[in-house]
């Protein structure tokens, strides 16, 4: 046994280094790490036999074994004939070494950086969602990742695939300026026809997400005195991307049927939409006025960008054609997510847009992050390929749809006083609640009572909103805890009301 180290020690060692998802074997390679790098296991130090390790941590003497042959060939330990494992002497050399304190040095003036600031982002208004969210019972959030929905079993046998030598060999280089041709090619193949999209390979570019899109597009498109037409209320951060660029941004407040055809359209140089369901009221937009819409377009000569977010998910019928299936002249760039059925941490989505403009946005990426990693795309142009992604859109599909039915009822069994927005697809509500009622502070109650909303004030243009709309989504909470949340979210409202007469 190591003389610095006691048997308590090195099991509190292993508790704190303990990860999640990793092999007994994994996890005490991790803790011999954590000890070595932070210095309690300093250069040259012996550290247990596998015999002893194994009784002090109760766990069988070949795992440590085969962690310490492991963390040899991987030169954090050496081995010494008959003496044991020890500490690599030469771990730290090469490392520079740990900064002292600087106690003598005369106090000096911190660095203003508000003065030096060109944007201030953190100003800007936008969703907040608590990072522990999943930590919570009654979770009504949009977006968000649900495990119960993750094709565990598919994505790990494609993360499988991805690693083969020759899958390797292919996304491992740097490419510079280019995308994964094989998720290329299943987007042309198999995404895209389902929005009735048809695209070249020059027309299409990987993005991280579509929040990468929406930012590139800015980037090389506007500037101080472009004029952008959004929706209101509408999706906070694109709002919050295009104001970065220009203060000329237009609200038009939306309808029954999303974005509306108006005058102030005329002088507009882009207008930013989500006509599949509209941000945050869930609405969609009809054929007819998607093509009055275009039409507007090519007559004022101003382009639109179109958010496809939750374009497949309806509940009823076919979905509506997206508006660039209906573009004939290149006035339409089309922004799609390819994470959102699976998990919004993976971070993939794609333009698609006339190849002069692609062509600018691929030498803008380079210059941003070069490109997206290569092997997720590769993961997901095998998961796509083999069928996979087909099934979980049907999977996911057929899961909002029950959860949505399930949160009507709800509100209308326990809150009667509520008006949800009517939706045919889509992985949330739009609620307009009692006046009187703000939502933040019903937000903030109900999370304490394990309750998540969404207030609505965040996806309105105006500094002052209208205080009465939350969003409830339900695609990251069980369809069993649904009537429970709202009957709780029902009683917090119901005593806030109380308080207040």
């Amino acid at each position: 046994m190591s003389q610095k180290l006691t048997g308590a020690m090195w099991n509190e060692l292993f508790r704190r280094s303990r990860r999640d998802g990793l092999s007994l074997q994994g996890q005490i390679c991790a803790m011999m790490v954590d000890a070595i790098h932070g210095g309690v296991l300093p250069p040259g130090e012996p550290v247990p036999s596998s015999r002893e390790l194994a009784e002090q941590l109760q766990v069988g003497r070949i795992t440590v074994v085969l962690a310490y042959q492991q963390l040899s060939e991987e030169a954090f330990l050496v081995s010494l004939q008959r003496k044991g494992h020890f500490v690599n002497p030469d771990f730290r050399r090469g490392l520079v070494p740990s900064a002292s304190p600087r106690t003598e040095a005369a106090p000096q003036s911190k660095t203003d950086w508000s003065r030096r600031l060109c944007l201030q982002p953190n100003a800007y208004r936008s969703i907040v969602k608590p990072p522990d969210w999943q930590s919570y019972p009654y979770p009504f959030l949009y977006g968000q990742f649900d495990k119960d929905l993750f094709p565990t079993a598919a994505w790990r046998e494609c993360c499988m695939k991805a690693l083969s030598v020759l899958d390797i060999r292919e996304w491992a280089p740097d490419q510079i300026t280019r995308d994964d041709e094989s998720l290329i090619q299943q987007i042309q193949t198999k995404i895209l026809p389902r929005r009735g999209v048809w695209a070249s390979s020059d027309e299409l570019i990987i993005t991280v997400g579509a929040q990468h899109a929406l930012y590139m597009v800015a980037d090389l498109l506007m500037r101080e005195g472009t004029h952008v037409a959004v929706e209101d209320p509408g999706y906070p951060d694109a709002r919050n991307i295009f104001n970065s660029r220009t203060s000329q941004i237009i609200a038009l407040p939306v309808d029954e049927h999303g974005l509306p055809l108006s005058e102030s359209l005329r002088s507009m140089d882009y207008v930013y939409t989500t006509p599949s369901h509209q941000c945050p009221t869930g609405v969609t937009m009809p054929r007819e006025r998607r093509e009055a819409l275009l039409e507007q377009a090519q007559q004022h000569d101003f382009v639109i960008i179109e958010d496809d977010f939750e374009s497949e998910n309806s509940f009823e019928g076919d979905p509506i054609p997206a508006l660039k299936s209906l573009d004939r002249s290149d006035r339409v760039i089309y922004i799609g997510s390819l994470s959102k059925s699976l998990a919004p941490g993976l971070r993939v989505g794609y333009i698609v847009a006339a190849p002069e403009l692609i062509e600018h946005l691929r030498a803008l990426r380079r210059l941003m992050l070069r490109h997206p990693s290569t092997f997720i795309q590769r993961t997901l142009a095998l998961f796509i390929s083999l069928g996979h992604n087909d099934a979980q859109l049907r999977r996911l599909a057929q899961a909002q749809k029950e959860r949505h039915h399930l949160l009507w009822a709800a509100l209308a069994k326990h809150l009667p006083e509520c008006t949800p927005v009517p939706v045919s697809g889509g992985g949330s509500l739009w609620v307009r609640i009692p006046d009187g009622v703000r939502a933040g502070e019903l937000a903030r109650q109900a999370a304490e009572r394990g309750v998540l909303i969404e207030p609505g004030d965040v996806f309105f243009v105006a500094q002052t909103p209208p205080a009465n709309y939350i969003r409830l989504g339900y695609q990251s909470i069980p369809s069993h805890a649904i009537e429970q949340g709202i009957a709780i979210l029902a009683d917090v409202l119901h005593g806030m009301r109380s308080r207040t007469q």
